[in-house]
Parts: C-alpha cells; structure tokens; sequence
C-alpha cells in the first residue's frame, strides 16, 4: 500500500472533525508531561472539546479548501488541534486556563467562527465566558427589574398599603384625570358636529 493511501483516511478523519466546527485552535504542546497532558484531554474532553495530535503535512491536506485554510501558516512545529463543535469559546477558555499551570503549553492561532485569530486574539477570545454563563447572566439582569419592583410592592404593603401612602393617591388622581381628558375631549369634538 502506497504512503498516499495509507494518509487519505487520516486527511479525511481531520476533514471530518473540523466539519461544521464553531472553532478550531492549533496549540504547541512541546514541554508537556505525560501527566499534564492527560489532564488537558481530560478537560477538553469534558467540555465536548476534540484534541488531537496530527503531523503538519495531514493538517495541511485537510484545511485546504475550508475556512480554516488559514491555520496553515502556523504549522510549524509539533502541533495539535483543539475543535469544537458547540461552545465557540471553550478550547481557547481551557487552553488559556490550563496554560497556567504547564506555561510551556502555547496557542499558536485559531479559527473561531470563521475569522482567524493569532495567538493574541485567541487570548482575548479565552476571555470570553462559556454560552451557559452568559446566559445566566444575561437572565439575571432580565430579572433584576422584577425582582427589585416585587420588593418595592412588598414594602409598601409591609407599611400598612396604598392608603397611607399620599403620593400614590396622588399619582392615581393624575392617571383617573390623563384617562377621563380623552375622553372629555371625544364629547366636545362630537357636539359641534350634531349641531
């Protein structure tokens, strides 16, 4: 069997995996020990996170032609690739993460929903926090206003109601006299054309 058929179904294996991925990060992981880099699979792998060990040359092959044509230029070097299909963020968020513990473990750029990143970009984009806690937060700032007006109600009726309050009889009186003015204003429109 001829070397090239021996690599097509590792290029295709490659092309399969960044298929629809939301992103792509190529790391240097030279430096690494056995048991630190058993720990990085372990935590990319519980995230939904694929890392693999690919020579340059298959990765090379599998890129061409796809949006993420542009690693190429950073294939240099032992490298391995990190894809995901569902959190955009999360292999440059763990990488970044676990690069802080094994400095030697670099990112060397990356393809996040289309657009290539360099290594400095791909910090920034390690930054950026996982979908379910943006939208948690994004929840809590929802319910923040309801909370805080339920709070406000559970007060005023702490204190004894609406009737010991002046300033709401006041703004009910203003509201009864913003809804009757319409209507005022309908009977006088109405008079001079039935005359």
């Amino acid at each position: 069997m001829a070397k090239v058929e021996l690599k097509q179904p590792i290029v295709q294996e490659i092309a399969g995996n960044v298929e629809g991925a939301q992103s792509v990060v190529v790391v240097d992981y030279r430096g690494l020990t056995v048991a630190q880099d058993t720990e990085l699979r372990k935590a990319l792998r519980e995230a939904g996170v694929c890392y693999k060990v690919y020579k340059n040359t298959l990765m090379n092959l599998a890129f061409k032609g796809t949006e993420f044509e542009s690693l190429t230029q950073v294939l240099e070097g032992p490298s391995a690739i990190a894809i995901s299909k569902d959190d955009a963020t999360a292999p440059a968020r763990i990488i970044a993460e676990f690069a802080k513990k094994a400095p030697k473990l670099e990112i060397k750029a990356g393809v996040v929903e289309g657009d290539f990143y360099d290594a400095k970009g791909m910090e920034a984009i390690s930054a950026i926090p996982s979908r379910e806690v943006l939208i948690s937060r994004l929840l809590g700032s929802m319910q923040s206003p309801i909370a805080n007006f339920a709070r406000v109600l559970n007060q005023i009726a702490e204190q004894g109601g609406a009737a010991n309050c002046t300033p709401a009889e006041k703004a009910e009186e203003a509201v009864e006299e913003v809804a009757e003015a319409p209507a005022a204003e309908a009977a006088t429109e109405e008079a001079p054309a039935e005359a």
